[in-house]
């Protein structure tokens, strides 16, 4: 009878009889720590322009977290190539989406790009192209678009 219900995976009949099993420990992945301490600023960024634009929400939403999204999927999926890791700061489309928006070249510069060449461009150096960061970044800006809650409840 007990042999049937351990292979059903129900508990033993008599409780008292039943071996105990020893706790298991769980360890932390110290990248995933690492991870989320970089993820942090990064959404707190997007928290600080959710509030300051509010008037601007659809703005927001679809004209910048969208921008910034295509930004870094570029990166993502193509590392080694300049032309996707480097942002002119002039560029007429992505200041009406980006640059003209206190917080959305910061959101950028936490990230990881730079200014360069007399602060024309940002630039995101190859060595310094995260997949994990990109990945969590782009779900934070997705989550910001989707999410009507995003950013209302912290401080």
């Amino acid at each position: 009878m007990e042999a049937e219900r351990r292979k059903l995976g129900l508990p033993p009949e008599n409780l008292a009889t039943a071996k105990t099993s020893s706790s298991v420990v769980w360890e932390k992945n110290p990248s995933v720590t690492n991870l989320d301490t970089k993820m942090e600023p990064l959404k707190e960024c997007l928290r600080s322009l959710r509030k300051s634009h509010k008037v601007l929400e659809v703005v927001l939403e679809e004209r910048l977290c969208g921008k910034l999204h295509a930004v870094l999927w570029n990166v993502a999926n193509h590392p080694d190539e300049e032309k996707f890791r480097k942002i002119r700061l002039s560029n007429p489309a992505f200041q009406e989406r980006v640059g003209s928006l206190t917080g959305g070249i910061e959101f950028l510069e936490l990230y990881g790009f730079e200014r360069t060449e007399g602060s024309e461009f940002l630039f995101s150096p190859r060595e310094k192209v995260k997949m994990e960061l990109l990945n969590s970044a782009g779900s934070v800006l997705n989550s910001t678009r989707t999410n009507p809650f995003f950013g209302l409840l912290s401080s």
